[in-house]
């Protein structure tokens, strides 16, 4: 059996909103001494004096956390904004201390929780890639026989002898991770910075991590990609306010965070491009999921809920930022467990498939029917592709929702019914002939046929 190397027993980090944290690094303390002559002229006495404190709040980012990690095991960690998945990682990469309870690694860690963590800005590409193999202890000739790799990996070998503080967010990140993988630590820490580079890359980053878990070493891996937690890791620990929620079989626990996490139909809106999800050829301005009530059946329904026979329609706002780019949505349908149950394209949309967009704002809708979807829980992925050829941009769980059963008051069937979709398929069955089944067992030559079929009689 594998040895322990990750140990967490009843660990906790309480923070204090509105009280300063005394800091003791150097570019802390110059900070404090340029800020003072501003506080004498404002009168301000600084965040740690005796009216802040009585005045700040305590928050518990984590509280009571246990849980060990075995040598080889991929364990990916999941919970909404805010459950205390990146605090529990700079915990265990000894970033930040606990404020009870303890956290006992055994081995070297390599860690990427943010852009450009462990880098500086002043070093060049080069220089950051010895400085962070030094930090993990390694020699000079081991990262010689590393750096060509990572070199090959990061794809930045044009910038290499420039300074980081040039480099764009997903440069940063490109480099960081082909670091992190590639000078081969024991343990690997990993946050949600995926999310900053192209969807490439990203499969590219998790095909390395693939790679690293079969070579038995140690991944945490903290992401809100459920079908790739899903596709790499044994095990899921689920956060929820601070505290281990569940704790098991990867599937089981993505399962249930889905169904928790399912919204009632709804929209999300960015009125600004600049702050809006996307790149320099796309960019989301709103989305949104609802009844389509221009189908009778959606007008029966219960307003606040999607059961199986309910229509929904998603409708996606987008500004096309390049004249000339052809342009077309993909929705991606994944059940609670990761499998995805199908995929549409506007394949038949009239106007603009195949064409070149001018530069401005786009609306796509897609209907989807009632009577397909099965009952559970769906994440829907969004991507957008040029030239019906090239993903530029991908949206992972756009859409997360439910959906309930129905009341079937002519349908004598009870229990769930098998699958990912359960589409109202057309049925007939006729009456043949009657026939003594003891007089005559052999029951003659029957051709089936369908019932709107010019009838003939071939019995």
């Amino acid at each position: 059996m594998s040895q322990t190397v990750i140990r967490v027993e009843g660990l906790g980090k309480r923070y204090r909103i509105g009280e300063g944290v005394r800091h003791t690094a150097l570019r802390h303390l110059i900070g404090d001494a340029l800020r003072a002559p501003v506080r004498l002229l404002t009168g301000s006495k600084g965040s740690n004096n005796g009216s802040n404190r009585r005045s700040s709040s305590i928050i518990w980012a984590l509280k009571d956390v246990s849980f060990e990690v075995r040598q080889g095991e991929v364990v990916g960690l999941i919970g909404r904004n805010g459950a205390g998945k990146s605090t529990l990682l700079k915990i265990l990469a000894r970033i930040t201390r606990p404020t009870e309870g303890y956290a006992e690694i055994r081995g070297r860690v390599g860690s990427l929780l943010e852009v450009g963590t462990g880098f500086h800005g002043e070093l060049t590409g080069r220089e950051n890639v010895y400085m962070s193999g030094a930090i993990l202890g390694m020699r000079k000739a081991e990262i010689d026989r590393k750096f060509d790799e990572i070199v090959a990996f990061s794809e930045v070998e044009r910038f290499l002898d420039t300074p980081l503080k040039h480099y764009s967010s997903g440069m940063q990140m490109r480099l960081a991770f082909a670091v992190a993988a590639h000078l081969e630590p024991e343990i690997l820490l990993i946050d949600e910075v995926l999310a900053v580079g192209d969807a490439g890359f990203q499969k590219k980053c998790l095909g390395k991590m693939g790679e690293i878990s079969k070579q038995g070493r140690t991944i945490i891996f903290v992401s809100h990609n459920t079908v790739a937690m899903q596709n790499l890791c044994d095990r899921a620990v689920w956060l929820d306010e601070g505290s281990v929620l569940q704790d098991g079989p990867a599937g089981l626990v993505i399962s249930a965070y889905l169904a928790k996490s399912a919204r009632p139909p709804s929209e999300c809106f960015w009125p600004d491009a600049k702050d809006a999800p996307g790149n320099d050829v796309v960019r989301i301005r709103k989305i949104s999921i609802h009844l389509d009530y221009e189908n009778a059946a959606a007008r029966d329904s219960d307003a606040s809920a999607i059961t199986v026979r309910t229509p929904i329609v998603m409708r996606f706002e987008y500004w096309n930022l390049q004249p000339g780019a052809a342009l077309s949505l993909s929705l991606h349908f994944y059940d609670g467990v990761g499998t995805r149950a199908f995929a549409t394209f506007p394949l038949y949309e009239p106007l603009w498939n195949g064409r070149g967009f001018p530069m401005g704002l786009f609306c796509s809708s897609c209907h989807i029917p009632g009577d397909l979807l099965n009952a559970g829980t769906y994440r829907v992925q969004l991507l957008v592709i040029r030239d019906q050829a090239f993903e530029v941009f991908n949206m992972e769980d756009a859409f997360v929702f439910e959906v309930q059963e129905a009341r079937f008051e002519s349908v004598k069937w009870y229990g769930k019914i098998p699958g990912v979709v359960r589409p109202a398929l057309k049925w007939n069955t006729d009456l043949v002939r009657t026939s003594d089944l003891e007089a005559n067992p052999e029951g003659g030559k029957v051709e089936c046929r369908d019932s709107t079929s010019p009838s003939s009689d071939k019995h």
